[in-house]
């Protein structure tokens, strides 16, 4: 399947009726009982509300309740189009482009971003992990003097996991503990895989938790020994870091964990691309 082109985009939600009418007929299809007067049949599009009217007892549906657009005052069309764009651009939207492209203010254009950005966390996920899954954890802000990696000050440490030929997950984590990060393994891996990490300590013990572990010393230039490599959530780390000093330039601690997340949703999309736009809308 072929990516969807704006010309295709348009063709399909040209104004906010027809992404309305997509959200009503997502959520109840062509015909529904109402759930006022039990009668079965059509809803009809009423002018005055983004909803649609029972024809017998004049009960209201809104298709934008518990979504994403809830209370939103942004045309749905916009909504839908800033969607498209989060997911025909290859390393992210800024904010700043949202803006340009929307004609919106900064600060609505920032709110949708994280908005979709939120929703990106509940879609393309396959958990729990099994087979051979890499860990590891980094540090992600600026270049400041001083140590880098473990023990650099002032940056935000982000722990993540990597199932081989499948998917990513991360989080902001406190600390490289042993009681931070074991936890999240045990809670999102299958007892029985195998588990790959360095040489940190916080990792001594996966073995008796029910895991093969297997480790490589980075201290001592072992970055590959047999199958045992962190090789691939570096890359990860890696990417994710250029994608966000070209695109955002900057991240507070803050808001990480939203772009993390869709940063994890692009890569578990890295085989399917064109699957990205039809899965969101159709999550919604």
């Amino acid at each position: 399947m072929k990516t969807t082109t704006i010309q295709e985009f348009m063709q399909r939600f040209p104004d906010d009726n027809a992404c309305l009418d997509y959200l009503m007929h997502k959520q109840h299809g062509d015909t529904l009982t109402c759930p006022k007067c039990g009668q079965h049949g059509k809803f009809h599009r009423i002018k005055r509300n983004p909803a649609y009217e029972c024809a017998w007892c004049g009960h209201e549906i809104y298709p934008m309740k518990n979504t994403i657009f809830a209370g939103t005052h942004v045309p749905l069309q916009k909504w839908f189009y800033a969607l498209y764009l989060f997911t025909t651009t290859r390393h992210g939207v800024p904010a700043l482009e949202l803006q340009r492209q929307l004609g919106v203010a900064y600060p609505t254009a920032l709110r949708m971003a994280h908005k979709l950005r939120e929703h990106m966390a509940d879609v393309g996920g396959n958990f729990p992990f099994d087979g051979d899954v890499e860990a590891d954890e980094t540090y992600i802000g600026g270049k400041r003097p001083g140590n880098r990696g473990r023990g650099a000050a002032n940056k935000t440490i982000t722990f993540g996991m990597l199932n081989r030929g499948g998917n990513v997950m991360t989080e902001v984590v406190p600390n490289v503990k042993k009681n931070t990060l074991q936890p999240i393994i045990q809670e999102n891996v299958k007892s029985g895989s195998t588990i790959h990490t360095d040489e940190l300590r916080s990792y001594k013990g996966l073995d008796k938790a029910g895991y093969e572990h297997e480790r490589v010393n980075h201290g001592a230039g072992q970055y590959v020994s047999g199958k045992c490599h962190v090789n691939s959530i570096e890359g990860f780390w890696s990417r994710l870091k250029l994608s966000i000093r070209g695109t955002h330039i900057h991240v507070s601690k803050r808001h990480l964990p939203k772009y993390l997340k869709e940063f994890e949703f692009r890569y578990n999309y890295r085989d399917k691309p064109q699957r990205m736009f039809p899965d969101l809308i159709e999550s919604l």
